[in-house]
């Protein structure tokens, strides 16, 4: 059996759905909380429709942000239900939601409804752009990194790409992750919890770090460099012999060992390459000498060198090249689940209480039964707990 957990005891209400909100609560579940998911009626999670791939489940976008959840199906229209939803807050440690400001506030659902029956409960609401003049503005991934000037800084110039994956939803989980963490260690302290909020674009925003702040420094917003760094050189995907070769020199020293081990160490001490600031300002020439010298052999080949002469450098991969790479550095990246798909392991690990239990994400209403007993049996010490359904409303999707 697996020993305690960080979050044992900690009982999650989530009220979100599709990206966001669904997991951060995983976060919290692979910590050991004992999280709720909260699912419409009939239909469920958005994302148990958005395939393929289709798993035994549902969909494989589904199984991404849902695993070592109970869930219960509900539906906010019926009285009997919205009794339930109310149980379960008044019960929770945490309550997660996303919806468009103001919609559950119609349910007796909102934060301050909820604190009137929970003064400890730590309330995380996931919005597209705020609670205030975009509160009625329902926010996407895409959306945002279209918007918030992601694209604008990604991809080849002057042709704007959204990154591979949903990453605004996925930064927006780790910053409410984040705050929910924080606010449960404050109420040990004051007893008291709090609403805390996280917007998609203001996770995007904080998330732009050095071309964010290269912003504020000078007014100007920064340049598409395709697989360029703005600010560093070389830091590119370079054409070899064969293959395409991804360089990430970050100093002086590493980059006298690169030139030392292409076999052309003069380059090192050549004017325009001699420090970072000069090798960003003469990048396409540095590119083009780089490259002469890189055509003596493969990507392959060259990354392997590169790496053992402690240069950073590397092929450019698959999907599945990541997780062989993984395995055979002993990261263990699956994680194989009774009944479901391979999970991908989380990335925390603890010394003392190690992420030790893995479940399947549920069908829907799979622990309906189960959750509806314990809310009618009234308070109990343990702490198990069963949540909401969106209804028929719509809010904000990440």
């Amino acid at each position: 059996m697996p020993g305690p957990m960080p979050l044992d005891g900690v009982v999650v209400a989530d009220l979100s759905r599709v990206l966001a909100g669904p997991l951060a609560a995983s976060t919290l579940a692979d910590l050991g909380a004992d999280v709720i998911k909260v699912e419409r009626a009939a239909s469920g999670d958005d994302t148990r429709q958005w395939g393929p791939p289709w798993t035994g489940n549902s969909s494989s976008y589904f199984e991404s942000a849902n695993r070592g959840k109970r869930s219960i199906a509900l539906d906010f229209g019926d009285p009997a239900d919205l009794d339930l939803a109310r149980r379960l807050v008044s019960r929770a440690d945490v309550v997660i939601e996303n919806f468009l400001p103001g919609t559950l506030d119609r349910f007796g659902l909102d934060y301050e409804s909820v604190r009137a029956l929970n003064p400890a409960v730590v309330y995380a609401s996931i919005t597209g752009f705020g609670s205030q003049a975009g509160a009625r503005d329902t926010g996407y991934d895409f959306l945002v990194q279209a918007v918030g000037g992601l694209m604008d800084i990604t991809g080849p110039p002057g042709s704007p790409s959204k990154v591979g994956v949903a990453i605004v939803d996925v930064l927006s989980a780790k910053d409410a992750t984040v705050a929910i963490l924080a606010a449960l260690h404050e109420r040990a302290r004051s007893g008291l919890g709090q609403h805390v909020e996280v917007a998609l674009l203001s996770s995007l925003l904080a998330a732009l770090v050095n071309q964010g702040s290269g912003y504020l420094a000078t007014g100007h917003s920064p340049r598409s460099l395709g697989n360029r760094h703005p600010s560093i050189a070389p830091y590119e995907a370079l054409d070899t012999g064969e293959g395409v070769l991804a360089l990430a020199v970050g100093n002086d020293a590493q980059f006298a060992r690169l030139c030392e081990t292409v076999g052309d160490p003069d380059l090192a001490g050549d004017a325009r390459f001699a420090t970072n600031a000069q090798r960003v300002a003469h990048r396409d020439e540095l590119a083009v000498a780089l490259e002469a010298r890189l055509r003596a052999d493969t990507a392959a080949s060259w990354a392997a060198r590169l790496m053992d002469a402690g240069v950073p450098a590397g092929t450019i991969g698959s999907v599945a090249d990541g997780f062989v790479l993984a395995e055979r550095l002993g990261l263990d990246p699956r994680v194989p689940v009774d009944g479901g798909i391979d999970q991908i392991r989380s990335p925390l690990r603890f010394e003392r209480t190690p992420i030790g239990r893995y479940v399947r994400p549920p069908r829907l209403d799979e622990h309906g039964d189960e959750i509806r007993r314990w809310l009618a049996a009234g308070p109990d010490p343990i702490g198990h707990a069963g949540g909401q359904s969106e209804g028929e409303t719509r809010g904000n999707h990440g």
